[in-house]
């Protein structure tokens, strides 16, 4: 084993040790919150609060809209280890830096990841505030946190991605979202991009014509590590903006954030849903 991967072992372990020394039950499901939708954190009961700089080697968020902490208690009766804030490629992390948190928390035992983010729609059939469960994804972060030697304790040099986003698991989200009565529901691939630049209208229609129906800046390094440590998985993405590239519209982040905020009342229903019918 190299020195920058011992290293990085010792570290994770670092985090592990100092959180399984405080968290009185260890978790079961990892949440990880995207931009706009960090009030699922607030119905957390029972919970022991971090700020990500007092867990050793966490990562710093430099993004106003997340908040930088990791929430751990209950959620519809489950244990749930709540990542309110995320990282990304275009902050000037490697994905191995953006993956870091929730290497430490599948080391702790946890058998569930739901992720989410606020994306781009590339559909034309989507509408700002769509929840659309990811299907399957495209990976334009020239990175992998998976690159470099294998930690074999970890998980398989070459995991399997044929199923990355649990099938059980996004019928039993669009199962929970028509119980609930949210309209704007849909199924789709999610597109990975480096960032922080926003699509052009060329890159809004390559994406497209990739088969790509959201667009984004996360989720897919942290669906990587999850499938890699063997965690079951859901990805859910908040469309906030649809743009048809033969009519461009400037995208607005100010914009972004509140089509986010308007849609986190039916993102926080779906998830306390999801959660309560898991097994």
């Amino acid at each position: 084993m190299t020195t920058g991967a011992r290293l990085y072992r010792e570290q994770v372990q670092e985090a592990v040790d100092f959180l399984e020394e405080r968290l009185p039950v260890p978790p079961d499901i990892i949440i990880i919150l995207g931009t706009g939708l960090g009030a699922l954190a607030h119905h957390i009961e029972e919970s022991t609060t971090f700020d990500y700089e007092e867990i050793p080697y966490f990562p710093r968020s430099t993004v106003t809209s997340h908040a930088g902490r990791l929430i751990c208690g209950e959620l519809a009766g489950k244990q749930v280890a709540v990542l309110q804030g995320r990282f990304h490629y275009y902050e000037g992390y490697s994905t191995r830096q953006i993956t870091f948190p929730l290497r430490v928390l599948s080391l702790l035992g946890a058998r569930y990841l739901l992720v989410s983010n606020a994306a781009g729609g590339l559909d034309r059939a989507f509408r700002p505030g769509t929840l659309m469960v990811i299907a399957d994804h495209l990976n334009f972060i020239p990175d992998n946190p998976l690159r470099g030697i294998n930690i074999d304790e970890w998980g398989p040099r070459f995991p399997d991605l044929s199923q990355a986003y649990d099938p059980t698991l996004q019928e039993l989200a669009l199962e929970c979202g028509q119980r609930l009565g949210i309209e704007r529901l849909a199924r789709g691939v999610y597109v990975a991009i480096a960032g922080p630049s926003l699509e052009t209208p060329a890159e809004t229609r390559y994406l497209r014509q990739c088969g790509a129906d959201a667009v984004g800046m996360s989720t897919v390094p942290e669906v990587i590590v999850g499938v890699h440590a063997g965690l079951r998985i859901l990805g859910v993405a908040m469309v906030a903006n649809v743009n048809d590239p033969d009519n461009f519209q400037a995208i607005l982040i100010d914009d972004i954030l509140a089509e986010a905020k308007k849609a986190e009342h039916d993102f926080v229903r779906l998830m306390h849903e999801v959660v309560g019918s898991m097994e």
